[in-house]
């Protein structure tokens, strides 16, 4: 790993209607647009819908990283993610974060310890770490 701190560059353009366009050195372009609860379209990743798709990317990307130094074994991890987005002591913001993942561990896995990796995780998670607000996280392992 880099040393702290790391910068992550992202540039927008756009014209007086229609998307927005995002880049950053060594990705894909993005084209997002306002959600359709603020007049968009409704069909294209929005701020709102990054933002929590940030959280929830971010979640699976750190549990890979515990697994990995805890050596445990899994085969799939599935999330739902659900924000809120509300008016809160007179500003627009997500109030409300929930994570639902659902981890698949090979057969005679240790389910309370999937459990606790995932919790870890969680708390370990930048972009959680990152928002004002407090996200809940639900976990449901199996084994297969």
């Amino acid at each position: 790993m880099d040393a702290f701190p790391h910068r992550y560059d992202v540039h927008a353009t756009a014209k007086a209607e229609g998307n927005v366009t995002l880049t950053s050195p060594g990705a894909p372009s993005l084209a997002t647009a306002a959600p359709k609860q603020f007049g968009g379209p409704g069909d294209q990743w929005s701020p709102e819908t990054l933002f929590v798709a940030a959280a929830v990317d971010c979640l699976i990307l750190t549990f890979r990283a515990v697994a990995a130094a805890s050596k445990l074994p899994w085969i799939d991890l599935e999330c739902d993610a659900e924000g809120v987005l509300d008016r809160a002591e007179g500003a627009t913001r997500f109030t409300e974060l929930h994570l639902r993942a659902r981890l698949t561990l090979p057969a005679g896995g240790d389910t309370e310890r999937g459990h606790r990796l995932l919790e870890k995780a969680e708390k370990a998670c930048l972009i959680t770490n990152s928002m004002t607000l407090e996200p809940t996280l639900s976990v449901e392992v199996v084994t297969i």
